[in-house]
């Protein structure tokens, strides 16, 4: 469980806040009709190996739709997914990960990348929802669980492996729109089609954006002190540690 201190307590629909995206012209285009904030999709997989440059390579990001039915989310994970390295995918700081229609749009724009295909390994697709805007420790209601905003994702080699194209995990950091990785507040079910209900927003303006800034703007690093809890790795980069 993570701490509800510091938390102010007014719930209210992903409608209701700036993480609300009002345009979706974009979502439209890459051929998605969809009006409400919302999951799309539930994703899952189990680790398989794949042929890459010569090697044979232990990988989680591949994820398929569940269809019909819930999944639960317990522990550290969603029930039927798994990922290949533990030490640095999954864990409490990284048990759910979510990516938004709007930051596909933008890729099926510019890169013609399927916006259904959960190509970016996400567990949860969603809609209505600036993740960039998202505050750190900010928590979201979706269907019978409640998760908590914890940080972007910094992508590995394996997202390269994945599109098939090494160059483009540089091209994904670069644009910053990297998703949100979820902490497991409550465990619960979700389901393809439940609303995202935001249960409660900390008072500071630590976004993942601004976290995605502060790794090129070491004066703005200090700010992200002011959340809360930060995973460790921000938390060096709060603190000014130099990172490669």
């Amino acid at each position: 469980m993570v701490s509800s201190a510091n938390h102010t307590r007014q719930r209210r629909t992903a409608t209701d806040t700036a993480v609300r995206v009002t345009d979706d012209r974009s979502v439209a285009r890459a051929g998605i009709s969809i009006s409400a904030a919302r999951v799309i999709a539930v994703n899952v997989g189990r680790v398989r190996e794949v042929d890459w440059r010569g090697q044979r390579i232990r990988t989680g990001i591949w994820k398929t739709p569940v269809v019909g039915r819930s999944v639960a989310i317990r522990g550290v994970n969603l029930e039927g997914d798994d990922q290949a390295d533990r030490e640095v995918h999954g864990g409490p700081d990284k048990a759910v990960y979510a990516y938004a229609l709007e930051d596909y749009a933008y890729w099926n724009e510019r890169e013609g990348i399927d916006p259904r295909a959960a190509v970016f390994g996400e567990n949860l697709t969603l809609h209505g929802i600036d993740l960039r805007a998202a505050l750190v420790g900010e928590r979201w209601r979706i269907g019978s669980a409640e998760l908590e905003v914890a940080q972007p994702r910094l992508p590995c080699y394996k997202l390269g492996i994945r599109v098939g194209d090494a160059t483009f995990p540089k091209r994904f950091q670069s644009a910053g729109r990297l998703g949100a990785y979820l902490r497991i507040v409550s465990e619960g079910d979700v389901t393809a089609g439940d609303e995202i209900e935001v249960t409660s927003r900390p008072s500071h303006r630590v976004t993942l954006g601004s976290m995605i800034v502060a790794l090129h703007d070491r004066s703005k690093a200090s700010a992200l002190l002011a959340a809360e809890y930060l995973p460790d790795f921000w938390r060096l980069v709060a603190s000014g540690v130099p990172m490669s």
